[in-house]
């Protein structure tokens, strides 16, 4: 029988960020022979899906990039505080352009499947356009929010009026004008396209599971000298990044929020409110993740100011968030969102108090027993998070092992980059690593780093395989949830707790160490000078 021929030494599936910058990596640094497998027509991930209305990143735009290429972070000017998703679309098309990286991508190509064959340890990748090729290393670089989330919603089929995901959005736009939409979650998406909706249509009728807690984006043009001084200090700022918790300059205040008064309290809660984004979030009181009391004070705060920028105190009520801890959901930064709710042409339809939806209609939704007549449904209902992503890759690995029964009860990862049982697999910000907790390039070039090393140093020590071995797993898993026990995240039903998705198994997705992602780095620093402990190189 014929010996089957390695085609590639990589194959990368996914041509966002990650997939970028592993290409990069692999082909110009190691002089690899890779493929990118990429199911849309061009570069750009999330940024090429996503394109709702207010679809914008909300890590600042100066972090919010490649770190590896200095002229470009000297050279690219971002056009405002949060970019809209075209402007980063553009910047990660030059990125590709710059580099010469699409002569290695296959667009409109989506993977199918891979298995693993012992016998000559490489992996078998199939497409949906019938080709078999086979790589040393597979890296899957597929994103954590790309697995779209569609609800089961009966009668959906007999809609009349036309009806999007938000991840799934036409490229052409939508025209709302003079339209009766329908927007069904209240997420971070749907909090970036209800007050651009409300703008166009005739009427909005917002469905609201859960209310969420809101802080201002503060988004606008950047002071040209802040610009200047981040440039002269990119060094600093790359350093600082990927040593601090979050990915992000950001910094608890080293103090409880309960040993300080009122008038001390209010005053950081007003200048993080002012300064927008997400210091609220991540640069608040340190035991504001871990004692409720102090949680309640930050709450508290936000509640007073729901109230004062809705106008209708009932409306208010339903907008304040009730029954988990500020800050344990993904946050939302806003731009007019509260203030949406003012209009006359937008109704907030509350699950709890107004009754939840029951079925789609021919004419629009029933909700409570009632009828909202609508022309468009926006479905604004994310994603099955970072392990659904994975788990559509089909992957079998030794033993014909698939990642569906593997993670039957949860993720079961090694630092969230390896899997046991499926060798020279790498998973870019998989489950278990800071990922979705972080500002995302960060968390990637560190992944990606890595994993460059990793197979360098594999190559240079004739290794041809690497796995992590079940115990550095299960203990790897065990460290994972007993830091996370100690807060208060698992108190919420998330999609961080796999809550959003029914029938999946209650589990915190990613992983929120000690010292964050700087933490984090270092442990993974410190595995590979130990010759990869917790791995197993044959």
């Amino acid at each position: 029988m014929a010996i089957a021929t390695q085609d590639f030494d990589a194959v990368v599936i996914g041509a966002g960020f990650s997939g970028l910058h592993m290409l990069k990596s692999l082909r110009d640094k190691l002089g690899l022979k890779v493929r990118v497998y990429e199911a849309g027509e061009t570069v750009g991930g999330t940024w090429y899906w996503n394109r709702y209305p207010g679809a914008r990143c909300d890590s600042d735009a100066y972090i919010y990039c490649f770190t590896w290429d200095k002229q470009l972070l000297q050279e690219w000017e971002w056009s405002e505080r949060y970019p809209e998703q075209p402007e980063i679309l553009r910047y990660l098309e030059h990125v590709a352009k710059r580099h010469d990286l699409k002569r290695d991508i296959q667009f409109n190509t989506s993977m199918t499947g891979a298995e693993f064959d012992e016998r000559t340890n490489l992996w078998t990748v199939h497409t949906h356009k019938g080709e078999d090729v086979t790589a040393r290393y597979l890296i899957a670089a597929v994103g954590t929010l790309s697995t779209t989330n569609m609800p089961q919603l009966k009668g959906l089929e007999n809609f009349r009026g036309k009806w999007y995901h938000t991840s799934r959005f036409p490229h052409t736009g939508v025209d709302f004008t003079n339209k009766r939409v329908g927007v069904v979650g209240t997420g971070a998406t749907a909090v970036q396209a209800i007050p651009e909706i409300a703008q166009q249509a005739k009427q909005l009728v917002v469905f609201q599971r859960t209310a969420n807690y809101c802080v201002p984006a503060r988004n606008g043009k950047v002071d040209p000298e802040i610009v200047k001084a981040r440039k002269a200090d990119y060094d600093g700022v790359a350093k600082r990044i990927r040593e601090s918790f979050f990915g992000q300059e950001h910094y608890f205040i080293p103090k409880s929020a309960l040993e300080v008064t009122r008038e001390e309290r209010d005053r950081e809660f007003d200048r993080m409110w002012d300064a927008g984004g997400f210091a609220f979030w991540l640069a608040n009181y340190q035991d504001m993740f871990f004692s409720k009391e102090a949680n309640d004070v930050c709450a508290d705060y936000i509640k007073r100011k729901i109230r004062k920028t809705v106008k209708d105190p009932v409306i208010a009520e339903k907008l304040i968030p009730k029954g988990y801890a500020y800050g344990t959901k993904r946050q939302p930064l806003d731009t007019n969102y509260y203030e949406t709710f003012n209009k006359d042409n937008v109704l907030l339809v509350d699950a709890k108090t107004d009754g939840a939806i029951e079925e789609i209609t021919e004419k629009g939704i029933r909700a409570g027993g009632k009828e909202y007549p609508l022309d468009i449904i926006v479905f604004a209902t994310g994603f099955d998070a970072m392990t659904g992503p994975l788990k559509a890759l089909n992957l079998k690995g030794r033993n014909g092992r698939t990642l569906d029964r593997e993670w039957s009860d949860g993720p079961h990862t090694y630092l969230g980059v390896s899997v046991a049982g499926f060798p020279n697999l790498f998973t870019i910000t998989g489950p278990q690593s800071p990922s979705v907790l972080s500002n995302m390039p960060v968390s990637i070039e560190q992944h990606v780093e890595w994993i460059t090393d990793c197979i360098e140093n594999m190559r240079k020590a004739g290794k041809t395989t690497i796995e992590a071995t079940p115990a550095a797993q299960d203990q790897w898993v065990a460290h994972v949830n007993e830091i996370v026990s100690a807060t208060l995240m698992p108190s919420a039903n998330s999609w961080y707790m796999s809550a959003n998705i029914a029938g999946k198994p209650r589990a915190f997705l990613p992983y929120l160490g000690p010292e964050g992602v700087g933490g984090y780095r270092k442990k993974c620093d410190e595995v590979a000078a130990k010759g990869y402990e917790g791995f197993e190189l044959a």
